[in-house]
């Protein structure tokens, strides 16, 4: 039976419209980016084979589905299952191979790229990048047509999220999560708190302090700290004088180190005692490790972004992957992994069911961003095959010089 839309929430529903606006910006990031960290070009100029054709789908004889995802993204008991993912093997007979395969967007890009090129099998039927790769890997035809015909909750999407300028209609991409790019610190070494980018450069931190890999995560919270409305137009010089600051900081030794995922057991370890974080993967770290660090989006303002599920073009198990995003596009599903994650759920209707499982996570700013939370929240805006080359290498120099 076919799910029906629920009235969004407006202050998510502003939230996404921006976000959404600013991929209609985005067709241009699409011949590439500068090499990577680990040296790996990502086929700045290729735009890829003239066509593609999908693996042929096996869904109804292999009921298997191979995930890719960053890490602390899905719902975790404290044995280390997967609530959700347990209960949709029960209900479906579909078993979940699930990786925290993603550590950022570049770096799981530069692995999977060649067979992607080839239409070959990349180990995996289910993935989730982010918003500006996704548009490339659509752009390659690198990814399958979903037929929304076996996804009916996906009717629960926010509106605003329907239909982007990158994927119209959603035909190859449905968002997984969303969420925001802001400052951590750990509250028992640092017990007067941070407040701006700039109080990571205070001398008591110098050694002690973690960035992002992604770029636009990372030079766009120091952007913002500078003054720049990284929604707007601005050039070459702000962005120079960003990277200037970066660089000396990761030169002078401030800055101890630049991950992606893995930043978080440099806070665990207190390799860090403040870095450029994911908001969700603080609260979690919390709840494992004890309330041992707090997150803010900074004064300046703090990046913004989604995450996507998408079905490589060698998959074979396409329909099974439908059949998933139809399950955890049902609200209770979403409300149950938002209770965990702690990221932006796209999915209509999770916060009334949030507010059943516990009043206090539908007043999550997190999950459920307010008016403040949302006015301070920022798209890097889209870059053209110029500007995407450019600022990607300067920002990559950095990273390797920092090696």
């Amino acid at each position: 039976m076919k799910s029906k839309p629920l009235p969004a929430d407006p202050m998510i529903r502003e939230l996404i419209r921006r976000a959404q606006n600013s991929t209609m910006n985005r067709r241009t990031l699409l011949s590439g980016a500068a090499v990577g960290a680990t040296g790996l070009a990502l086929a700045a100029c290729s735009t890829g084979p003239d066509e593609l054709t999908a693996a042929p789908d096996t869904s109804d004889t292999n009921k298997k589905i191979r995930w890719d995802n960053w890490a602390l993204y899905v719902d975790i008991d404290d044995a280390g299952g997967y609530p959700t993912i347990e209960a949709f093997e029960a209900q479906t007979g579909i078993s979940v191979e699930y990786t925290e395969a993603v550590d950022d967007n570049n770096t799981y890009y530069a692995k999977v790229k060649d067979q992607l090129s080839l239409g070959k099998d990349i180990g995996a039927d289910a993935v989730c990048l982010t918003d500006w790769m996704v548009a490339r890997l659509i752009r390659f035809g690198y990814t399958q047509k979903l037929d929304h015909a076996n996804m009916p909750n996906v009717a629960n999407l926010i509106p605003s999220l329907q239909d982007v300028d990158f994927d119209p209609g959603r035909e190859h991409s449905v968002p997984w999560q969303g969420g925001f790019a802001g400052i951590a610190w750990n509250k028992e070494q640092l017990p007067n708190g941070i407040k701006s980018v700039k109080d990571l450069w205070s001398p008591e931190l110098k050694g002690r302090v973690g960035v992002l890999s992604e770029m636009r995560d990372t030079m766009g919270l120091i952007m913002l700290d500078q003054g720049v409305d990284i929604e707007g137009k601005w050039g070459d010089d702000e962005f120079n004088a960003a990277i200037d600051e970066f660089t000396k900081q990761v030169s002078d030794g401030q800055i101890r180190n630049i991950k992606g995922n893995a930043y978080k057991e440099d806070l665990v370890n207190e390799d860090t005692l403040a870095a450029i974080v994911w908001s969700g993967d603080i609260v979690q770290l919390n709840a494992e490790n004890g309330d041992k660090w707090d997150f803010i989006v900074p004064e300046a303002g703090g990046t913004l972004w989604n995450d996507n599920f998408m079905v490589p073009i060698g998959s074979g198990a396409k329909s099974n992957v439908e059949e998933m995003i139809n399950y955890y596009y049902d609200p209770a599903v979403a409300a149950e992994v938002a209770a965990y994650v702690n990221y932006i759920t796209p999915v209509v209707g999770a916060k009334e069911a949030a507010a059943a499982i516990d009043p206090e996570l539908a007043n999550n700013n997190l999950i459920f961003p307010d008016e403040e939370t949302l006015s301070n929240a920022y798209v890097f805006r889209g870059l053209d095959n110029s500007e995407e080359q450019k600022y990607n290498a300067a920002f990559q120099s950095v990273l390797l010089g920092s090696v």
